[in-house]
């Protein structure tokens, strides 16, 4: 029995007003107050993290069951990282995710450094990798309607991945907008997050994390798209949606329903409104 052990990363920043989700503001066409705004994202968070316990401990439950029938399978082991910065942030986040209560499982904080977003992210996996973890699979705040399947598959391909390989591989969710919103390697894979985010080459994130594994010949498992919020178009398909997951988890007890922020945008009377659409293609041959 081989024991291993996987990171499930948080990559965030602590929701401050005026530093978060600045493209929800109503200066930039949004429904948000700044302070709103940080307090969506708090919520977000928070859903996304509690989604992430229920994910880990349906992993080790596999594991337990699998190590039951198999004892020289892997012994799998699960720990939750969060990354921020600066230093002066570490604190707040723990305060912020303090404050809801206790949490299943130990949370583990790090700070992550550099001179662009590519380099925090570079700095944050390699930290985790050099304290001995065999694989990371990164997460962003603001997805609330991200499947606890899409954990738990991400990490079981990045454990076949390990099998199948010399130990590399990657499993990415896409956003709607090109990007990813989640994004998970093992550890010997040959690829970073170089010129990846932000389109500075422009270059979509997702095409830059196709190119770097086809260069390299590293496999890819891809799972179904995630929309992240980032302006008010997200939020009414985020809104909608986590309504609609509501209602179904009725019928689908499985779906996990972010209720910390489906209670807050219905507490403030958020609705969806969607005018009349008049394009689309001719159809009066068809209707008539």
């Amino acid at each position: 029995m081989v024991v291993k052990k996987h990171a499930l990363l948080l990559f965030s920043k602590p929701p401050i007003p005026g530093k978060v989700k600045t493209r929800l503001t109503r200066e930039n066409g949004g429904p948000f107050t700044p302070e709103m705004s940080a307090e969506f994202f708090k919520r977000c968070m928070y859903d996304v993290t509690d989604l992430s316990m229920f994910a880990l401990y349906n992993l080790e439950q596999q594991n337990a069951a699998e190590l039951e029938q198999d004892p020289e399978a892997d012994d799998n082991r699960y720990d939750f990282f969060v990354s921020t910065c600066p230093e002066e942030n570490v604190e707040l986040m723990r305060k912020t995710f303090e404050d809801l209560g206790q949490w299943p499982r130990e949370f583990h904080y790090i700070v992550d450094h550099g001179s662009s977003f590519n380099e925090h992210f570079d700095d944050a996996f390699n930290q985790i990798f050099d304290m001995g973890y065999d694989s990371i699979l990164s997460i962003g705040g603001d997805i609330p309607t991200l499947p606890i399947t899409h954990i738990e598959q991400g990490f079981q391909w990045l454990h076949y991945l390990d099998k199948i390989t010399d130990h590399s591989g990657i499993v990415l969710a896409p956003c709607q907008e090109c990007g990813v919103s989640l994004i998970g390697f093992n550890k010997n894979t040959p690829i970073d997050h170089q010129g990846v985010y932000y389109a500075m080459n422009g270059r979509p994130a997702l095409d830059a994390y196709r190119e770097k594994a086809q260069e390299k010949g590293v496999p890819v498992a891809m799972l179904a798209t995630v929309a992240d919020v980032d302006n008010g178009e997200d939020l009414a398909h985020a809104t909608s949606q986590m309504r609609m997951m509501k209602y179904a988890h009725e019928t689908q007890p499985d779906v996990y329903v972010p209720m910390r922020t489906l209670d807050w945008l219905d507490a403030i009377g958020i609705q969806v409104i969607t005018p009349p659409n008049d394009d689309f293609d001719p159809r009066g041959d068809i209707d008539a």
